[in-house]
């Protein structure tokens, strides 16, 4: 058993102009697992962050209502790629590790009562994509396409236990 403990990292999530989603999603989750590493003398920091690009335009979180039907609307019926940013910071040496993990999402074909639905039952505002895939979420997808279903939660497990592995942590 690894012990952990979850700290809120308190940083501006603002996107820079023409930031690719990669680069977004990266820089994200380095800078929230920095926040959380200047309050740790010796630990590994975990930092994640995902954002969501469909035709090449970052789609954020909704935040409200009319902005995640509009969202779940424009998705239906098309692909939307996740991209998870994940960071390993030990704070005791400075080593990071940063890598983004894609994650391809087919829509479903969704009538707006299909929608209005899935919204009143998992109001999912604060999730890129206006979805939760641990959830209700999975009943709007065609088909899912990636390495590592976990990273549409926002941590890409698979990912991370390797990064673990090389910073000296038996997983296993």
């Amino acid at each position: 058993e690894l012990p952990f403990a979850v700290q809120a990292p308190d940083t501006d999530e603002t996107r820079q102009p023409d930031e690719p989603a990669t680069t977004l999603t990266a820089r994200l989750a380095e800078m929230k697992a920095r926040a959380v590493a200047q309050r740790e003398t010796a630990a590994l920091v975990i930092g994640s962050d995902q954002v969501a690009e469909l035709d090449g335009e970052v789609i954020g979180k909704p935040g409200d209502h009319l902005r995640a039907a509009a969202q779940l609307r424009r998705a239906a019926g098309r692909a939307v790629t996740f991209y998870t940013g994940l960071c390993l910071l030990d704070s005791a040496s400075g080593q990071c590790q940063v890598v983004v993990e894609p994650f391809r999402v087919v829509f479903r074909t969704l009538t707006a009562a299909m929608i209005e639905a899935y919204l009143r039952r998992e109001r999912p505002y604060q999730c890129a994509g206006s979805f939760k895939s641990e959830g209700l979420g999975i009943a709007l997808f065609e088909r899912l396409e990636g390495d590592d279903p976990t990273s549409l939660v926002g941590l890409p497990l698979i990912r991370l236990t390797r990064m673990l592995e090389s910073a000296g942590v038996a997983v296993l």
